[in-house]
């Protein structure tokens, strides 16, 4: 009677041990062996992070039992930090953040810290990203000093700048400006006579061109800080019949403005590679959803387009 006993006590322990197991797994929520990754973009609208998030999206096609959330900030900071919060509770494995600005980025970085969440940081630094997990993306400082350096190659050293700058306080239109004035610096026939924001956009960039145009100032070369501006302004200035008196250079080699390059009315653009940021900020995420070792910076390094090369990036694109 005492056998009997036991093995009735034991039968009843291991249910309800069963049934507590399968109240833990229904309040996760989540599939066992399941890897949730949110992924905080700026802006789905803006064309370059399009091809970023494509990236993402491509390399998680490739992972099994990988969900990615893709969640839309529309330029708005606070806005993203409220879904860098609910990301947070509902407790995802991992986060990928390209920020709206670099001064509500630390915030985001510290409340995953906090909720011992890894956080990777994606394309834009800022001071203090040595606080996430880790960081995918290329120096900004050096496509803005490659391109000028082109610049003044064509140029010969010497004439007048006007710089389009992306949306301010970004940390790309900081840091491309920069590398642009460090190296006019170095050449003493070579000055900024005008400059001002089109804020990444192609329609603002030729309405601040037009604008230029009729400064009456005269102008050698625009060095915008992305294609699209850098395109706005060629439109603007193929209008007045002006074009052929301008150099005009972008960033990012995207597909359109290689188009323009390819016409020769692009005359330099700087490689930034979406797809490779957007995968390889995906692909260290998921590692350290693993608990797996990640390097702290992930450099994608840039690379100068002209005319020569073009159809080597054209068809990257394809």
């Amino acid at each position: 009677m005492k056998w009997i006993s036991l093995v009735v006590l034991l039968f009843s322990f291991s249910l309800l041990f069963g049934c507590n197991k399968q109240q833990e797994t229904a309040q996760s929520g989540d599939k066992p062996g399941k890897i949730v990754i949110g992924a905080a973009l700026p802006d789905f609208d803006d064309k370059w992070l399009s091809y970023l998030q494509d990236g993402m999206k491509e390399y998680a096609k490739t992972q099994k039992d990988v969900e990615v959330i893709y969640v839309d900030a529309m330029n708005d900071a606070n806005k993203q930090l409220s879904q860098v919060e609910n990301f947070i509770q509902q407790k995802v494995d991992a986060i990928v953040i390209i920020p709206v600005d670099t001064v509500s980025a630390p915030q985001m970085v510290e409340k995953a810290n906090q909720a011992n969440i890894p956080i990777v940081v994606v394309n834009r630094i800022f001071d203090g990203v040595d606080k996430a997990t880790a960081y995918v993306g290329s120096e900004s400082i050096k496509s803005g000093i490659m391109q000028m350096e082109e610049v003044a190659k064509m140029l010969g050293g010497k004439g007048n700048i006007a710089i389009m700058n992306g949306q301010m306080g970004h940390e790309a239109q900081i840091k491309r400006t920069e590398g642009n004035k460090q190296v006019i610096k170095k050449y003493p026939g070579m000055k900024v006579v005008l400059e001002g924001t089109a804020e990444w956009d192609r329609a603002k960039g030729m309405s601040l061109m037009e604008n230029w145009l009729q400064s009456g100032k005269k102008i050698d070369a625009v060095v915008a800080n992305n294609d699209e501006m850098a395109i706005g302004a060629i439109m603007a200035l193929e209008a007045a019949g002006k074009l052929n008196d301008v150099i005009v250079a972008g960033i990012d080699a995207t597909p359109d403005a290689l188009e323009y390059v390819k016409q020769g009315k692009l005359k330099v653009t700087v490689f930034q590679n979406a797809k490779g940021q957007g995968q390889g900020g995906l692909e260290v995420a998921i590692k350290a959803a693993k608990g797996e070792k990640v390097e702290k910076f992930n450099w994608i390094p840039y690379e100068l387009v002209t005319k020569d090369n073009v159809d080597e990036y054209i068809k990257k694109w394809q």
